[in-house]
């Protein structure tokens, strides 16, 4: 019996197979498909395809039956090959009944469903006895799908070794997926037959020079960082025009308004709303996800965004692309009838309500859908009075829930639940959620399938996945990814104009290449990618005005200063930090392993991307000066320990010497060290004593006694009040000063005359410099950086200096007039 059962399975398949594979062949590879993938993307393709055979993908009758004449079937089917398809719709036609007949006479007849995939054959259990016949039908299929997939890569035309990028993503790149996902209608059912495959039909083609809107709900300083990933991802793959469109907080605004504007990227246009103005729309519904009232803020778009906006994609900021965006943006062309929401059906059970004893989620279609990703019809759910609608639903769910757990998404589904129509599922690659417990393996079978990647587990990087590892790499390459690489212009496409791009090109052009000091004079201009405010920031400023920030700048190889100085300095501190993406990664891991760290809220980190062959030691200084909030500054070096206390006792100064009503540069005194082990001197006299010790001397004391000889050691030893002091050539003192002082001159990069230069300018401002009489700060040992043994090493980099010492002085006398003229004499007797 066994064997009668397989010769009438694989006589009734051949007939199947060969009707597409050979008469219509070529009808499905005009549509560029292959035909035992027939069905998989358009309603007019699969007609094409699906009338070549008479059996579909989706179901399969299994007749079993004695010994049956079916050599005849075959001769006569070889003796009409033209007229195949007509023969076998006849055949089935007149044999499935008496077949039927025949059956019944001897009992047994069955209709079974095709499985889906392998994996639900190999897991099916055998009934009614017969072992043997299910082994051998078990092997029959398995024979089949290998049969299939040699077919696929036989027809499959070739594949260029380039055509799949470093990071697993790909313009226009093939998948070949293996979900269960459907995509919400007959189309998409149809299509999660054969696995999400996209290689059926050709996406619509996005016009290359159409702007693809993007909504992004950001608060806060983490979610500021995390959302750089995401956008780096984005770029890195994209062809087309960008607008980011930033619900924010006023901290988020800042951080990014920042961010974009110094990262200068082509085709690239960002607008922000204020989330504030939002959160009464929202805060009327109890929320326990940790993403807080942001987390509801998807639900109001439609009132957020501009009227004229149609259509937008949504994105969590844990969102990690593979591929272009325009991809996924083309997925609006195949939205039907009143559909207005495109989603990915949820990966996890949480809507099934059986992850725990007692587990009682919101109401949900089938497994819900995660709103991680969402393509928005704007203008369809505006008419659809979309505002109305998610309000009843939430009010009405609130009855009996009390609070949203998942946040949006919870609504999102109660909505799609009471109104199906609204959604059109997309497959489950546009939204592969990596938490534990979801079925995301399903949604990919290797990393051409890969389109957008979800971290939306709370765990994110830590979460449990078979391919965790994979993703982490890829995740961690957009993050250490250089993002001065992402500048690169769109051609042929018109862009708005951009005023700072264009300034900053004219005075690039207007400097003279053949100049010997060309790279000096380009660095003034460079336009340095930086990030406000990288890790948490929290400081109030006392209310009677004398707070003072400790200001300095630093690179990789001083990072060890910062716990020191953290333990010395108890006020807030406002650190830039000149890094690459990859060492700002390296930094954020050192600082939040830090107790000493972390247990500061004071500090603001505010990174300043490397770019050009310079240290940009007077643009770092700006850039920490700028985001002071306190009314006063101390404007120190990272290589410089100041005196413990020297905080309040800079707070006390600021009192008594009325510095809020007088143009004051309060100078500390500064000391060095040679040896890496200190004992810090906890008071004045203990300072002198290692002075007179040598355990320490004044600073630069052997190489540069000019910088700081006008401070009056000497008198400093025995004085007990404030002094003043007056300016020489060279005085380079560091100094306490108001907020509003003048910043530095970028045109001194890297050693030399960079602090000499600002001093210069405080005194042709008329600041007054008071020596404090109980202030010291100490200078610790390190290896010498790498500018100033250029400085010391070629020749070039002192001629260029010097010209830009002139140069600076000429532009004093034309802003100060007459008074200035003593810069130039002082200069040339010095």
């Amino acid at each position: 019996t066994a064997g009668f059962y397989y010769r009438g399975i694989y006589l009734i398949q051949s007939v199947s197979a060969s009707g597409v594979s050979q008469d219509d062949s070529s009808v499905c590879q005009q549509q560029q498909i292959q035909p035992d993938q027939a069905g998989c993307e358009t309603s007019s393709v699969i007609k094409t395809c699906h009338e070549s055979a008479w059996t579909t993908a989706a179901t399969h009758i299994e007749v079993t039956l004695p010994l049956f004449p079916f050599a005849s079937v075959q001769r006569m089917l070889g003796m009409c090959r033209g007229r195949r398809k007509f023969l076998a719709a006849s055949l089935a036609l007149l044999f499935i009944p008496a077949l039927t007949w025949l059956y019944l006479s001897v009992g047994g007849f069955q209709v079974k469903p095709l499985p889906l995939s392998p994996l639900e054959t190999q897991s099916s259990t055998p009934v009614g006895g017969a072992g043997e016949r299910q082994a051998l039908e078990l092997r029959v299929r398995a024979v089949e799908e290998e049969n299939r997939a040699l077919r696929r890569e036989l027809s499959r035309p070739p594949r260029s070794p380039s055509a799949r990028l470093p990071s697993g993503g790909h313009h226009g790149n093939q998948s070949r997926t293996h979900s269960e996902e459907g995509t919400g209608d007959n189309e998409g059912q149809k299509a999660a037959a054969v696995g999400n495959s996209s290689d059926c039909v050709q996406q619509p083609v996005v016009d290359k020079c159409e702007t693809i809107h993007v909504a992004i709900v950001c608060a806060g300083y983490n979610a500021s960082r995390d959302v750089v990933t995401l956008v780096k991802s984005v770029l890195f793959h994209r062809r087309n025009p960008l607008h980011f469109h930033f619900i924010t907080d006023s901290i988020a605004q800042q951080i990014l308004s920042s961010l974009f504007h110094t990262w200068m990227v082509p085709a690239v246009r960002v607008d922000f709303y204020d989330a504030d103005e939002l959160k009464s729309e929202v805060s009327w519904i109890p929320n326990k996800h940790y993403s807080g009232i942001y987390g509801l803020m998807k639900l109001v778009l439609t009132k957020t965004l501009p009227s004229d906006l149609q259509r937008v994609i949504v994105l969590d900021t844990d969102i990690t692309f593979a591929t272009d965006i325009a991809e996924l943006w083309a997925v609006f062309h195949k939205f039907k009838g009143q559909q207005v929401l495109g989603l990915v059906e949820n990966q996890s059970d949480w809507y099934l309500g059986n992850l725990w004893k007692n587990h009682r989620p919101w109401p949900a279609l089938g497994r819900g859908f995660n709103t991680g990703v969402i393509l928005l019809l704007l203008d369809r759910l505006r008419k659809l009075r979309w505002e109305q609608m998610w309000r009843l639903t939430a009010e009405r769910e609130l009855m009996s829930m009390l609070s949203t757990s998942l946040a949006d998404q919870d609504i999102f589904n109660a909505v799609i639940k009471q109104n199906p129509f609204l959604v059109h599922q997309l497959p489950c690659f546009w939204n592969v959620q990596l938490s534990d417990h979801t079925r995301s393996e399903k949604c990919y079978k290797d990393v051409s399938d890969l389109k957008v990647i979800h971290w939306n587990s709370p765990k994110k990087l830590r979460v449990k996945n078979k391919h965790v590892e994979f993703f982490r790499n890829l995740y961690l390459t957009f993050l250490e990814y250089d993002g001065n690489l992402l500048r690169r212009e769109l051609f042929g496409c018109p862009s708005e104009a951009d005023h700072n791009s264009e300034n900053l090109q004219k005075t690039l052009s207007e400097l003279d290449e053949d100049d010997p000091c060309y790279e000096f004079r380009r660095e003034r201009f460079t336009v340095h990618r930086t990030h406000l405010y990288f890790l948490h920031y929290e400081y109030e400023p006392s209310s009677d005005n004398t707070d003072v920030t400790l200001v300095a700048q630093l690179s990789m190889d001083r990072l060890q200063m910062l716990e020191a100085i953290c333990k010395h300095w108890e006020g807030p501190i406002s650190l830039a930090l000149y890094l690459s993406d990859a060492e700002a990664q390296q930094f954020l891991r050192y600082a939040q392993g830090s107790e000493v760290l972390m247990s500061r809220g004071n500090v603001g980190y505010h990174i300043v991307y490397k770019e050009g062959q310079f240290y940009p030691v007077n643009l770092l200084r700006n850039v920490a000066m700028r985001q002071v909030n306190t009314p006063y500054m101390f404007l120190s070096d990272i290589d410089f320990l100041p005196m413990y206390g020297l905080f309040e006792y800079l707070r006390k100064s600021v009192v008594q010497l009325d510095m809020a009503n007088n143009k004051k540069a309060l100078v500390v005194p500064a000391f060095e060290t040679l040896r890496y082990r200190l004992s810090y001197p906890k008071s004045k006299a203990e300072l002198l004593s290692q002075l007179d010790m040598g355990t320490l001397f004044t600073f630069r004391y052997h190489v540069w006694t000019k910088g700081h000889a006008p401070t009056n050691f000497a008198k400093w030893r025995t004085a007990t009040t404030p002094y003043r002091v007056q300016w020489e050539a060279d005085f380079e003192p560091y100094v306490m000063v108001r907020r509003d002082s003048p910043e530095y001159d970028r045109r001194f990069v890297g050693f030399g005359w960079n602090k000499v230069a600002h001093i210069m300018e405080l005194d042709a401002q008329e600041y007054e410099f008071v020596v404090l009489p109980n202030a010291y700060m100490i200078h610790m040992p390190h290896a010498p950086s790498f500018d100033i043994t250029k400085f010391r090493s070629n020749k070039q980099y002192r001629v260029c200096l010097k010209t830009l010492k002139e140069e600076f002085q000429q532009n004093m006398s034309r802003r100060y007039g007459f008074a200035a003229l003593k810069y130039m004499t002082a200069e040339n007797n010095s």
